[in-house]
């Protein structure tokens, strides 16, 4: 069976998403694809980002057709930049966030729980659907292009952000089984973005080397993620290891944004002219697009109008116009980036009683406080040696400028050099592009960074024999994961065979070694002493159509995925099989 043409990597953002593709030939590049959408009724056009919006409209809200898209499916919604601009009017009928809805643990992410704030009568999706959606959305359209490479035997890669719990992830994998996607690799985004970097850069091994930290700032429209990469050497090989992740803190371009519609509004209040919740909300999206051109590198304009309508019915008299200028954006992004101390964290404020029931928001709006409280662990802090830059906040030389001085100023009182940005990518595309690019290095088509676990791992193995008062039974270790096994690779022990009980809640004990590392998987050690430390252990119900605590025979599988999970698959002589899950990269 011939293998994959493409290798085509899916950035499923928060606010945008993005489709690259490579082609599986030594030195081919890496495309962003365009991708058709709706940006009127009845006009669809291909833009190189997909809005990560979805409209839910009226019955009769549109006449039949004017929602069609190229590939003729109509799915009773509307996604991408007609979804975004619809829904700034009607907010009420707009699923937006679904990503950061996936990641919170206080709602149930596969109920129909989106809009949040939905009219009654409106038809509502789970956020798992929601995800869906935009990923068969992006699989349709490169299916529309691309008729002789079927999505279905291509290499596809979907990013997920580092901070991502276990629950996120599979939730994430569910949506894109949903939307069609056949056989889907996870890789996080950090990891991507690194590798979007080095596509763009050839010298790369002259720019980082052993012994540095890279620190990779990822702000978007709706989400900052702060990820901290080692860099060292086995065998003659540089290698990646992610060695602290921060929290998914919902603070982003859209805070930015909607603090200047805040400031136009008061300029407008002061003029006499109030402006209400639904001008508000068109202010907010009209400011978004007044600020991409003012923060725009090779834009000449000071100041950029904005327009809103009036509450009155005459279309031209009812306009309300203001100016929005490149020192008010600068002055409200002081808000957001203040010079502040390594130790300054991000303020508590006091906790109400009662609260509105939604996405767990930020509360301290100054991203350098948040990055000073992820490089300050402890009494030290980490000492990156270069940052890497990624999300459209950052696309801002503004932004790049000030977080290098807050940066710099903080590694000066450690006593540390200046840190090095990692310059020259598509800040937009570049998660997309970095997936792209890995999918075809796992096939040998480019370079591939070597990411080996640092530690070996074993299964606790309850021994059978009689029982004995005051004695539990004796665990031997079976060996499941050697030290230095890759990130994306896995293994299959058929030599030996033990019982598995499912049907009911049972205690699965893990241990790890970092001083035994020639423990070939397979490898049974009746005594290990303290030469093994244990994990914490997972409790489980595998489910099961038999009876509770069945005991079924089983052989073992390992993989570690390229986001740094070993699954243990227990696999049945009939073919059965069930998944145990945890992470073994160190935060």
């Amino acid at each position: 069976m011939p293998g994959p043409l493409y290798s085509i990597g899916i950035d499923l953002g928060t606010t945008n998403s993005a489709l690259a593709f490579r082609e599986m030939e030594e030195g081919s590049g890496v495309g962003v694809a365009s991708v058709p959408q709706l940006i009127n009724a009845n006009e669809v056009a291909a833009e190189p980002l997909l809005p990560s919006f979805l409209y839910m409209p009226g019955g009769k809200e549109f006449s039949a057709g004017a929602t069609a898209l190229p590939w003729g499916s109509d799915a009773g919604y509307i996604v991408g930049r007609f979804a975004q601009r619809r829904g700034a009017e009607v907010s009420s009928r707009l699923v937006s966030s679904a990503k950061s809805w996936l990641s919170y643990s206080a709602v149930d992410r596969t109920a129909a729980i989106l809009p949040w704030k939905a009219a009654e009568g409106v038809t509502r999706i789970s956020p798992v659907e929601a995800s869906a959606a935009y990923l068969r959305h992006l699989r349709m359209a490169w299916e529309n292009e691309h008729p002789d490479a079927p999505f279905a035997t291509q290499e596809v890669l979907v990013t997920i952000p580092a901070s991502f719990d276990a629950v996120a992830r599979e939730l994430t994998e569910k949506a894109a089984q949903a939307a069609g996607f056949s056989n889907v690799t996870m890789l996080e985004e950090p990891q991507a973005a690194f590798y979007a970097w080095i596509e763009r850069h050839e010298d790369w091994r002259q720019r980082i080397g052993k012994g540095d930290l890279v620190l990779v700032v990822d702000i978007g429209g709706g989400t900052t993620d702060f990820t901290l990469i080692s860099v060292s050497e086995r065998e003659g090989q540089l290698q990646l290891d992610r060695v602290a992740v921060g929290d998914h803190i919902l603070l982003g371009g859209d805070n930015i944004d909607l603090a200047l519609a805040h400031t136009v509004a008061a300029e407008l209040a002061a003029r006499g002219t109030k402006v209400d919740a639904f001008q508000l909300q068109a202010l907010w999206n009209n400011c978004r697009l007044a600020k991409e051109k003012l923060l725009d590198p090779v834009s000449p304009a000071s100041s950029v109008p904005v327009t809103i309508l009036g509450k009155g019915s005459s279309l031209i008299g009812g306009t309300i116009k203001a100016t929005l200028s490149r020192e008010q954006v600068e002055q409200v992004l002081e808000g957001f980036l203040p010079r502040v101390a390594s130790t300054e964290f991000p303020q508590k404020p006091r906790v109400a009683g009662l609260q509105e029931m939604g996405l767990p928001y930020a509360s301290d709006a100054a991203i350098t406080r948040h990055l000073a409280r992820f490089l300050r662990q402890g009494d030290s802090m980490a000492r990156p040696t270069h940052v890497l830059f990624n999300g459209g906040v950052l696309h801002a030389p503004f932004v790049r400028e000030r977080l290098l001085s807050v940066l710099n100023g903080w590694l000066s009182e450690e006593g540390a050099a200046e840190i090095q940005p990692l310059t020259g990518e598509d800040l937009m595309h570049a998660v997309a592009r970095g997936a792209a690019y890995y999918g075809a290095a796992r096939h040998g088509k480019g370079v591939r960074i070597r990411g080996g676990i640092s530690r070996s791992y074993y299964v606790g193995i309850e021994t059978a024999m009689p029982a004995v008062p005051g004695i539990p039974a004796p665990v031997k270790a079976f060996t499941v994961a050697q030290f230095g096994m890759e990130e994306g690779t896995s293994l299959q022990m058929p030599g030996r065979e033990f019982g598995l009980v499912v049907g009911e809640t049972a205690e699965f004990r893990f241990l790890s070694s970092t001083q035994r590392k020639l423990d070939a998987p397979g490898t049974l050690i009746d005594d290990f002493g303290e030469e093994l430390e244990e994990l914490s252990p997972v409790q489980v119900k595998l489910e099961s159509a038999g009876h509770a605590g069945e005991l079924v025979t089983v052989s073992l599988e390992t993989v570690i995925t390229e986001t740094g999970m070993l699954q243990l698959w227990c696999v049945a002589r009939d073919g059965r099989r069930w998944k145990l899950e945890f992470n073994v990269r160190e935060k």
